[in-house]
């Protein structure tokens, strides 16, 4: 038995019951799950991907509508750049590939805000194909399970990738199931800071494990501070925004952070990041929304 059959065997008895993870689930569905979990945890991507595949079954569907509507869908599942990038990459897919996502790899990282991770999993999950997919919980699992690291470092490079695809099986499908296995073992078993290792397909052949090496003390990165940052003021703003019927005058903004020179830095960044526009000095909308027709006020 090779890591690869043991992780798949642990797969078909453990993997949690996710939607986009279903035979029926479309390469859309793939897409946008993805994009949706970078930085966010499942618990709260289901009820947001429920409803966004709801409203948007297709990438025609939601091409048709404008950029502000996927911001206001997006809600509140923080990074709103991933709704921007999620509506080019909707209108990119109707106007290069006639509303199919498509499964070549080249052609999926060509896409707008699609990276090697994101192009490598809808072609792997969505399409069956064997890439390397590697992001931080596959990292883990190898570092541990091969290497004998307890961590792997703080980013993917190539050597992961390599190192993924030599654990791989030379059938697609098998190869496909192994990297969708890995990646849940990293998630619900073999994790940062409290391993399940009794519970680990790979604990008799893992080679951090036959070390008897400890975890470091305290956290293995710092957590990330929101209270008081820029990103809680950009919240903030953008809560108010995505529930306006129209124009939103720079005064409700100023009502949501008492700090003037912070909420002015805040807001000068949505607006750099395209998200919102300007409507003259004093008006503010969605990105898309300026484009839009606007109620009359009678």
């Amino acid at each position: 038995m090779t890591f690869a059959d043991d992780a798949i065997a642990w797969y078909d008895e453990n993997a949690r019951d996710l939607p986009w993870r279903q035979p029926t689930t479309s390469a859309w569905g793939v897409l946008v799950s993805e994009v949706m979990l970078q930085q966010t945890p499942v618990v709260r991507v289901e009820p947001a991907w429920r409803s966004w595949m709801t409203r948007w079954p297709t990438p025609a569907d939601l091409a048709a509508d404008p950029q502000s509507e996927a911001i206001r869908m997006w809600g509140r599942l923080g990074y709103p750049r991933r709704a921007m990038r999620l509506h080019a990459c909707a209108v990119a897919i109707v106007e290069r590939h006639g509303g199919e996502v498509p499964s070549d790899l080249e052609q999926l990282l060509a896409l707008p805000g699609i990276g090697t991770y994101t192009s490598r999993a809808v072609a792997t999950f969505a399409y069956g194909q064997r890439h390397p997919v590697v992001d931080t919980n596959v990292r883990r699992v190898v570092s541990r399970a091969v290497e004998g690291k307890p961590d792997a470092g703080a980013a993917t490079t190539a050597a992961d990738l390599v190192a993924m695809e030599e654990l791989l099986p030379a059938d697609q499908a098998r190869a496909a199931k192994a990297s969708i296995a890995f990646m849940e073992l990293g998630a619900i078993v073999c994790t940062a800071r409290a391993p399940r290792c009794p519970l680990c397909p790979f604990e008799a052949a893992c080679a951090w494990h036959a070390t008897g090496e400890k975890l470091p003390e305290g956290p293995s990165r710092k957590p990330q501070r929101y209270a008081g940052t820029d990103r809680q003021v950009r919240g903030l703003l953008l809560e108010v925004l995505r529930h306006a019927s129209g124009p939103v005058p720079r005064q409700r903004l100023d009502v949501v952070w008492q700090d003037e020179v912070q909420r002015a830095r805040a807001l000068a960044g949505l607006v750099d990041d395209g998200l919102v526009e300007p409507l003259g000095a004093d008006d503010f909308v969605l990105a898309g929304d300026a484009r839009q027709p606007q109620p009359q006020i009678l």
